[in-house]
């Protein structure tokens, strides 16, 4: 073989690496199909493409990260011109305060993880009921979700999901010291243990769901819940109190519904839901939550303690708002590290490096976000929407972010209609009632039917591309169907609350 031949070859093997070829193919094929598609279709349909294989590379997120595929897809749409450079860095400032949330809180939250995942195990192993597991999970991510940012509570339980995971698959395995990229596929563990480690899967799965449509059901209702609820409260001069307020008509039906919907779940074990912790991992982690206690040293008892005192500097931070998210977040990193003792650099690192990863797929995600912008994707519709009056146009209005922002940034969508809207304001198209009944229309439509896709929340996207993903094998299919009923009923119950606003 020649020299030139072999490098070929590694080249090919390299490209993607551990990706299957066929997906490996697909991109390059989705990339060549784009340039004579430009020629012959023009920017606007070539956009809307490139936008359907940035989905696509989300949905194939366990075959490969989609960092470096979906990056690519950005990179060719800016080279065709679909964006220019200037608007993706305008999209990525605009996005900054949650690049600070990822890159600081999500480290913050790591550096916290054995308070968590003691305080989480307690949980986890006195309630045995699985209807009530997971109607504390959603109801506790919920109100979490409305004081604090839907990514840093998913955060939290992701991080305790991963540790529980862990625990068992060590035991399970034999790997009582093993690292965490050990603790990966089914190798090692023993043939009848593999249907109860499948089990445990599955109820993991269901927990951290039921999370993450929790945190979507209280980021609804305040003020600082979700990014958009900042921009829109602004917009319209409303304090905590008076958001609140304005949005309880449909916010306090829809979380009724959404933990109503969680219980029947359960109940019925409809959508891949309702699978109990089995009594042999519940052994594990009982066994496990005994032996750290009774090996804990007065080393440990302080880092709890440390632990315990910065999670409440958090939550009252949080709560009184006295920085932007990701500074807080700072903030607590700092604490961390001086009272804990974290001084070495290696270990600084290993916090930062669980979010870096998502941190640059978001940056990817402002680039097409940018593309949506440049070639106005999406305005058209609020033309046709704003022709209708009175409960339909409300609907509409919700429908039309709902669906948008279940396919594209929900901060994204809520942004470009609410500035529409306030231009139909300013210019006297619409009454000052109907304006507030428009916004109310915008930040629920964001908020509750973008939980039908990963891509719909960045809390969604964050739970997709972690580490705990393909532990219990919760795929980007995987997620869509087991949101799907959530998705319905609160979309319906959001709908038919929207349309009974007065404007």
């Amino acid at each position: 073989m020649s020299r030139s031949t072999s490098v070929t070859a590694a080249a090919a093997t390299s490209f993607l690496g551990h990706a299957p070829r066929w997906y490996a193919l697909a991109v390059v094929g989705l990339l060549a199909f784009n340039v004579p598609l430009y020629g012959l279709a023009g920017p606007v349909t070539t956009a809307w493409v490139i936008l359907a294989e940035f989905i696509f590379t989300l949905a194939m997120a366990l075959k490969c990260h989609p960092l470096a595929p979906a990056g690519l897809v950005a990179l060719e749409a800016v080279l065709l011109g679909l964006a220019t450079p200037e608007q993706v860095y305008r999209e990525t400032l605009h996005g900054f305060p949650v690049i600070l949330l990822l890159v600081f809180m999500v480290t913050a939250i790591y550096f916290m993880r054995e308070l968590l995942l003691d305080l989480f195990s307690r949980v986890l192993t006195r309630v045995r009921s699985p209807v009530l597991l997971a109607f504390l999970f959603c109801a506790v991510a919920a109100l979490l979700s409305a004081f604090l940012d839907a990514l840093t509570v998913l955060a939290v339980i992701i991080t305790v999901a991963a540790g529980f995971y862990r625990v068992y698959f060590r035991v399970a395995a034999g790997l009582a010291g093993a690292n965490d990229g050990e603790v990966e596929g089914e190798s090692g563990i023993p043939p009848e243990r593999l249907p109860e480690l499948g089990r445990f899967r599955a109820a993991l799965r269901g927990l951290l769901m039921h999370a993450a449509v929790g945190t979507a059901l209280g980021g609804v209702c305040t003020l600082v819940g979700e990014p958009q609820n900042l921009l829109i409260g602004h917009a319209m001069g409303w304090d905590f109190r008076a958001f609140f307020a304005a949005m309880a008509p449909v916010s306090m039906p829809v979380l009724g519904a959404g933990l109503f919907t969680c219980v029947v779940l359960e109940r019925l074990r409809w959508f891949g839901f309702g699978e109990p912790i089995p009594a042999g991992v519940r052994r594990v982690l009982v066994e496990f939550e005994r032996t750290e206690a009774a090996r804990r040293t007065p080393r440990d008892r302080w880092r709890l303690f440390v632990q315990g005192l910065c999670a409440l500097v958090l939550v009252a931070a949080l709560a009184l708002h006295v920085a932007e998210v990701g500074l807080i977040g700072l903030m607590v990193v700092v604490l961390l590290a001086a009272l804990d003792g974290i001084s070495e650099e290696h270990r600084l690192a290993e916090g930062f490096k669980a979010a870096m990863p998502f941190t640059a797929l978001l940056v990817v995600f402002f680039a097409i976000v940018a593309v949506i912008d440049a070639q106005s994707l999406f305005t058209p519709v609020l033309g046709q929407v704003l022709a209708l009056s009175g409960r339909a146009q409300l609907g509409a209005l919700y429908l039309v972010n709902g669906i948008l922002s279940a396919v594209s940034d929900n901060v994204f969508v809520a942004t470009i209609y609410l500035a529409e809207v306030q231009r139909a304001f300013e210019a006297g198209t619409v009454t000052r009632g109907q304006f507030e009944a428009l916004a109310v229309a915008i930040n629920t439509g964001t908020n509750i039917p973008s939980v039908a896709t990963p891509n719909g929340q960045a809390a969604f996207l964050f739970l997709l591309t972690s580490s705990v993903a393909p532990l219990i094998g919760l795929s980007y299919g995987r997620m869509v169907w087991m949101a799907l009923p959530y998705f319905v009923v609160m979309t319906l119950v959001g709908l038919v609350s929207v349309m009974t606003l007065t404007g």
